[in-house]
């Protein structure tokens, strides 16, 4: 009954998983080892993909050969729309902005639906597999978005993300949805190409409800490491091996989804392209190589750039950027480097905090105030039982620190802004 497939976990690191094709399987439980499929060209059936590759154009290739488009200005109206519903929440409304929790894809559980409303959580991402297809996806996110707070009347509306960047990592399959190749197949076909693609990728997600895609993955593996970096290489989950072609294809990747009104993530800052283990199975994962200056985060800084919505951080250490501090708990990677000098001004949200064995460590607690505390934004974690313990560490923090709440405040408003661009807000 039960099919053998490769599952990549919530967003960041990957492991190998054997589930039900369908089933609830999919949340990172089993952890075997297993040698991924080799890399294919692009299946001739999937829709979107019944075409040869166009040339590449000689445009700047910051967004997929276009030219990023300067992010704008909220304008006054957008602004006090996000003070509204802002002023409207209680705390612990405000809090439950803060947290992304994973339910399966197939068929959610309905008691953890009852902690994140309970816990007035404003986002949910899908997690394992389904091959339901974009109808029956369609029902069970529409039933998730019932549940999305009401502020004066108003609903608060629900962020629905899932991992849909192809190859191994794509959740949603079935009717309506492609088979996606994995990233290095997509890096070798031209940026005007991965942008239509991505752009009827994006139409079959929103199709299905989803508004969020926890991709593109921006991290450069280099060609000496390949395989060997277990997160990325080892599931060919890289569009390519130099900063230029990561940059050119995940901006590409970006800019389709926008196109289709899907956001993007990306991730997993500052990259996961020059380790050896998985965050999600490995502890004490290390780069020693990444500086605040490394050719390596030209993905990153273009994406930030073009309009990036979401900036994912990953969970592993960067001695030569911070080497007290996990990245997802780094002053020095959030608020100093993604913040300061790259100027970043959307949503960052974590890797996995729930079950990535980088940070068990921790207790649930420490983990979702110390991302805070370091300039994090969004709390991921695809274990909900945990959320009830780190919403009440957040709002214990912010009673006892005007500067924690002060951090508190500020990520709220961004989430809020985030969905108000949407166009979940009702602003009237």
């Amino acid at each position: 009954m039960a099919t053998l497939i490769l599952a990549a976990t919530a967003c960041g690191g990957t492991s190998a998983q054997v589930g039900a094709v369908g089933s609830t399987a999919g949340s990172p439980t089993a952890r075997s080892a297993q040698t991924p499929a080799p890399a294919t060209a692009p299946s001739q059936s999937a829709a979107g993909r019944d075409r040869p590759a166009a040339p590449a154009r000689s445009a700047s290739a910051t967004l997929g050969g276009h030219a990023p488009t300067p992010r704008a200005a909220p304008s006054a109206r957008s602004a006090q729309c996000v003070d509204d519903y802002f002023t409207g929440m209680t705390t612990a409304q405000r809090v439950g902005q803060l947290f992304m929790g994973g339910v399966a894809a197939a068929h959610p559980d309905q008691s953890q639906l009852n902690t994140l409303r309970e816990q007035h959580v404003g986002s949910v991402m899908l997690t394992g597999r389904s091959s339901a297809g974009t109808a029956a996806t369609r029902k069970i996110v529409d039933g998730i978005r019932k549940q999305a707070d009401r502020v004066g009347g108003r609903s608060a509306g629900m962020v629905v993300a899932t991992d849909q960047e192809g190859g191994q990592v794509q959740v949603l399959s079935g009717p309506g949805f492609s088979a996606m190749p994995n990233g290095l197949t997509q890096g070798g076909w031209s940026t005007d190409t991965l942008r239509d693609r991505a752009a009827t990728w994006a139409g079959q997600l929103k199709a299905a409800g989803v508004n969020l895609n926890l991709a593109p993955v921006a991290d450069v593996v280099p060609a000496s490491l390949g395989t060997g970096n277990r997160p990325i290489g080892y599931f060919h989950r890289e569009f390519g091996h130099t900063p230029e072609v990561v940059a050119s294809h995940s901006g590409a990747f970006a800019a389709g989804s926008a196109q289709a009104g899907v956001m993007t993530t990306l991730k997993h800052f500052p990259g996961l392209g020059q380790v050896v283990g998985n965050t999600d199975t490995t502890a004490n994962v290390v780069d020693s190589v990444t500086t605040t200056s490394s050719p390596s985060l030209a993905p990153f800084r273009s994406g930030i750039k073009a309009g990036s919505p979401f900036v994912m951080v990953s969970s592993a250490e960067y001695s030569k950027i911070d080497a007290k501090h996990l990245a997802a708990f780094s002053p020095a990677v959030i608020s100093q480097l993604l913040r300061h000098d790259m100027g970043f001004k959307g949503v960052v949200i974590s890797d996995d905090l729930g079950d990535a064995v980088a940070v068990r460590s921790f207790t649930p607690a420490q983990r979702a105030v110390d991302f805070i505390a370091a300039g994090g934004d969004m709390v991921l974690t695809i274990r909900p039982a945990i959320v009830p313990e780190m919403t009440r560490a957040v709002q214990n923090k912010m009673a006892q620190d005007a500067s924690f709440r002060a951090k508190v405040e500020a990520s709220v408003h961004r989430v809020l802004e985030a969905k108000h661009k949407a166009g979940l807000l009702d602003c009237g």
